[in-house]
């Protein structure tokens, strides 16, 4: 069975971000002082006196410009936890937030969404259905209490 690996927000958007958001905000550090947000630079939780950012990002907007089709109405934004300052990226120790029920959204190659999965972890099994359709080109990871994009899964 193949490995699916988590995608964190890649370093040219995490550049732009620390400055101004997505959604055209400057954006604001502080410390966070009791720790515990999910960072999505790094892909793991935050520790008590880091100093991190709340900014907008619109993930399907940026893969969407990448590989050049529009999203249309399903680009969206929300938002994220970075670190203020450039981290060390994710340790490649298995899936990231993985302990907790997490909504899996599929998305066609031309940005569509195609549907979506409950799933009580994510996990290669679960990856693995959400790509047994030819038609997905990528799945983000969502929290279920918010909705708030976690990380992107890629085909191959």
């Amino acid at each position: 069975m193949t490995t699916y690996h988590a995608h964190p927000i890649p370093p040219t958007a995490l550049k732009e971000l620390r400055s101004t958001d997505d959604g055209g905000r400057r954006t604001v550090p502080l410390t966070d002082e009791e720790g515990g947000s999910p960072l999505r630079c790094c892909l793991r939780r935050s520790a008590p006196g880091e100093r991190i950012a709340l900014v907008t990002y619109a993930p399907l907007r940026r893969w969407a410009a990448e590989n050049g089709v529009d999203p249309g109405a399903y680009d969206e934004q929300g938002p994220v936890f970075i670190h203020a300052e450039e981290c060390g990226g994710p340790q490649p120790d298995g899936l990231p937030f993985a302990n907790a029920h997490r909504t899996l959204r599929r998305y066609s190659a031309d940005g569509r969404i195609l549907g979506g999965t409950l799933v009580d972890a994510p996990d290669d099994a679960a990856f693995h259905n959400a790509f047994d359709d030819p038609a997905v080109a990528l799945v983000h990871v969502r929290a279920v209490e918010y909705g708030c994009f976690l990380y992107e899964v890629r085909r191959g």
